[in-house]
């Protein structure tokens, strides 16, 4: 228990030396099997997370540890967890849940904190696109990731009090790495982003939410809407909650240097007039004036109440992801 007692103690150091301040971590690395995280009880409240919102089967059927499910350039950590769920993950409902939730004494809502984690699929038990899901969500739902909703079913898409608001195709095997920024003084909440090893850069910025927790209700898990034979796996690591600046580098893998604390190009995004129609992948400038800047990957071209810029990098085009209210980069 001591060597992993000292990877989370150098894991938090090496987090806050980059950025921000660790103010809960999850990092599984207490967690040498999975039937430590069945340490925890409401009688004995030890341990990262509580477990109980999970099927009637035991904790091995829908949590498992192993170095292979984590993202490698997390080198933070020494396992990632993979999380199943299926016919038997039911909770107090028809719903299948499998979720894990901090265990901590930290207030957990209050100033600006960042809500970072990474998450992957595999081919094998992809999620059901015909099928809604719910992804590392609060209580109130005003900050979550859905799968499965239309009109683009099999995107990642990043919710704002049920209102899509960004979104990427899942491609399974593909790892990738979220911050929610939220603002609980302020009442706002935006989004930082990459895929792979590549550091976080913020692709949408704050909107108005009602920010609100009580330290123990981050479901770091899934729930799907409608219980369904087909199972599913996902892949988690790089669970922490820290105060700013925001620590931009994956774990401590060498996706890149940490930039400053500013957001990218792309969190100028302001959710605010749309384009009367589809809007367009170029611009072409007929006077000598400069040409109108271009979006960054990921960033939003065009949408309900959207008012940057409309054309889009080289290599990228700007994509219908939730018409008519955000189209991305892509």
């Amino acid at each position: 228990m001591y060597h992993f007692a000292a990877l989370a103690a150098l894991s938090l150091l090496a987090r806050t030396a980059r950025g921000g301040t660790t103010i809960w971590s999850g990092s599984f690395n207490n967690y040498p099997t999975v039937s430590a995280f069945d340490n925890w009880s409401w009688s004995d409240e030890v341990g990262e997370y509580q477990w109980y919102i999970h099927g009637t089967q035991p904790t091995s059927h829908y949590l498992a540890l192993s170095p292979t499910y984590k993202n490698p350039a997390d080198t933070a950590e020494t396992n990632g967890l993979r999380i199943t769920i299926d016919s038997t993950a039911t909770w107090n409902s028809q719903m299948e849940r499998a979720e894990l939730i901090p265990q901590t004494t930290a207030n957990l809502g209050q100033g600006n904190l960042f809500y970072h984690f990474s998450i992957s699929t595999d081919s094998t038990s992809p999620p059901e696109s015909t099928l809604e899901h719910q992804i590392f969500f609060f209580e109130s739902h005003f900050t979550e990731l859905k799968y499965g909703v239309g009109p683009n079913s099999t995107y990642l898409e990043w919710h704002v009090s049920s209102q899509p608001q960004w979104g990427v195709a899942l491609v399974p095997g593909t790892w990738y790495n979220f911050a929610y920024d939220i603002d609980f003084s302020g009442n706002t909440v935006g989004l930082w982003f990459s895929e792979g090893g590549n550091p976080l850069t913020k692709v949408h910025a704050n909107v108005a939410a009602s920010t609100s927790t009580n330290s123990e209700d981050f479901h770091v898990g899934v729930l799907r809407i409608v219980n369904d034979a087909h199972a599913e796996n996902y892949y988690v690591s790089g669970v922490y909650i820290e105060s700013g600046p925001i620590t931009t580098t994956i774990g401590s893998g060498t996706g890149g240097s940490s930039p400053s604390s500013s957001p990218a190009s792309s969190s100028t995004i302001t959710p605010t007039t749309a384009p009367s129609s589809a809007p367009t992948t170029s611009t072409v400038s007929t006077t000598s004036s400069a040409p109108a800047p271009a979006q960054t990957k990921y960033g939003q071209c065009g949408g309900t109440s959207y008012t940057g810029p409309t054309s889009c990098v080289s290599g990228t085009t700007c994509v219908a992801v939730s018409p008519p209210y955000y189209y991305q980069c892509q």
